[in-house]
């Protein structure tokens, strides 16, 4: 593999991008539709009649392996961003952890072939045999999802900061175009994933279900090789001095004095500078509005275990022969991502800050208020659907947008909040701090459904659900108060000639 600096170098004098960028695009929107495709289906896979290829678990069970998993895969980017700074640099760790990724795929469809379901025994000899193969298809599961849980997880951190690295500082304009393209290609390939892996389930069973995503990792690790002698690779970051926030913190408890500054004794034993110590001083009232930020998550990522199992009893939507699930609603998260964020970026935010100024912290508190109402919406559905009535799967769409507005608001915002308020180097500190918000609220989903019920169906139901919006209006009125009292952090002046 060629570090090309000189290629990008050349480059830099270009309104267009680096060449090279359109390899991690393109590998990015087939990586997406991978994951995406594999995780749309687990719900049913694992709640599934074992004579048709599932695993045959309670909607209890399903719940609680999807957020595991989920759980597992947003705080493996802490692993994968260290030996990416410590160790590989970001292209080798994209590349190699990419093969495991693959790997994973491949566990998840060769399950059905080394574990088929049998149908020439009788009796109880059928079903016995048939509960073995389910039993050995769910330990290839566990074992494919730790698999690409690392992988995905592994990437993550890795995939974004090397788009960035393609751009020398004469290209820095196009960040955002370059970014926006980035983002849009997460969408598409999770779009087109919940609207096709479900079928493929449905009609060519759970093989190809999961191997179709397999392939598509594999054909995305291949752009990304393809591209290699174009990108500029920057070594990893073993030189880097600074810092790091746990470490100036314990440093800090150490030697903390009555009347010192607690961020003030990292510094007296020298073994820290006054500008440190400020750096990490900066993380710790971030800290307080990330730890608010857990419920969000644990009602956003059910849209792939809850409200799937929720769409089963709910009658679905036919477009001439395409049947749509709650498999296939899905897909309306990433379309209606794709619409709302220029809606409300360029439209919204202008309008009402003629009247009030939209603050990044006012937007996080609007976005978890909206996002219990759409567990409301959800309860009032499943309500309706325990008094015996037979619903339309498009019932979901309302639940859909209501929760897709707070994702824009809280997601979107909680990125730019995080950038925004830590000190430049923090920046990587504050990202992982983000990524683990999203995993704390899956465990929080793991804890509730694990002790908060045990008929194994207590996670689809109306009183559940209802407790997730309480819970979260809760939070919200707490977090409008830190929000009151955050002092936002002054962005530095930029130098003489600077833009």
């Amino acid at each position: 593999m060629a570090t090309s600096e000189r290629a990008g170098e050349a480059l830099a004098g270009s309104d267009r991008f680096p060449a090279q960028v359109k390899y991690i695009v393109g590998m990015e929107a087939c990586e997406r539709y991978s994951f995406y495709g594999m995780k749309g289906i687990l719900a049913g896979y694992i709640t599934g009649e074992v004579m048709k290829g599932g695993l045959g678990q309670s909607q209890d069970k399903a719940t609680e392996w999807i957020h595991w998993f989920i759980m597992v895969n947003y705080f493996t980017p802490l692993l994968g961003a260290w030996i990416s700074d410590k160790l590989w640099g970001r292209y080798r760790t994209i590349l190699w952890i990419s093969l495991l990724y693959c790997l994973g795929h491949g566990v998840l469809a060769m399950a059905d072939v080394l574990y088929p379901v049998v149908a020439a025994a009788g009796g109880a000899s059928l079903e016995t045999a048939n509960r073995a193969a389910a039993d050995g298809r769910a330990w290839m599961l566990g074992m494919g999802l730790a698999l690409i849980a690392f992988g995905a997880g592994g990437i993550k951190p890795c995939v974004s900061a090397f788009m960035g690295d393609q751009f020398t500082n004469a290209k820095s304009s196009l960040y955002e175009k370059a970014y926006a393209a980035f983002y849009f290609s997460v969408n598409f390939g999770s779009f087109f994933s919940f609207i096709t892996i479900p079928w493929v389930a449905r009609t060519h069973g759970y093989a190809w279900a999961f191997g179709i995503p397999g392939i598509l990792m594999g054909v995305s690790t291949l752009i990304f090789y393809l591209g290699r002698r174009g990108y500029r690779c920057l070594p990893p970051a073993r030189e880097t001095r600074s810092a790091g926030f746990l470490a100036v913190c314990l440093e800090a408890f150490r030697n903390r004095r009555p009347g010192v500054p607690f961020w003030e004794g990292a510094t007296l034993s020298g073994r820290y500078t006054a500008s440190e110590a400020a750096a990490a001083a900066s993380v710790a009232p971030v800290l307080s509005v990330f730890a608010l930020i857990p419920p969000f998550w644990a009602m956003f990522d059910q849209h792939s275990s809850t409200w799937i199992l929720q769409a089963k009893s709910m009658v679905p939507w036919k477009l001439g022969s395409y049947e749509v699930g709650g498999e296939e609603m899905q897909s309306l998260n990433p379309l209606l991502v794709m619409i709302l964020v220029p809606l409300v970026t360029l439209v919204l935010y202008p309008l009402f800050g003629r009247f009030v100024k939209v603050t990044p912290l006012r937007r996080i508190g609007v976005g978890m208020f909206i996002a219990g109402m759409s567990y409301v919406v959800v309860a009032w559905i499943q309500q309706r659907i325990g008094s015996g009535e037979r619903l339309s799967v498009l019932w979901q769409a309302v639940p859909y947008l209501i929760l897709t507005t707070a994702e824009v608001l809280v997601s979107t915002t909680g990125l730019e909040f995080a950038y925004t308020q830590a000190a430049a180097s923090m920046k990587s500190t504050m990202m992982s701090f983000w990524l683990l918000t999203v995993a704390a609220g899956n465990f929080l989903v793991v804890l509730i459904t694990k002790y908060g019920g045990k008929t194994g169906s207590d996670a689809v139901t109306p009183g559940r659900f209802l407790t997730y919006a309480l819970m979260t209006f809760a939070v919200a009125a707490v977090f409008v108060f830190v929000a009151l009292a955050y002092r936002y952090r002054e962005q530095p002046k930029p130098l003489a000639g600077e833009a």
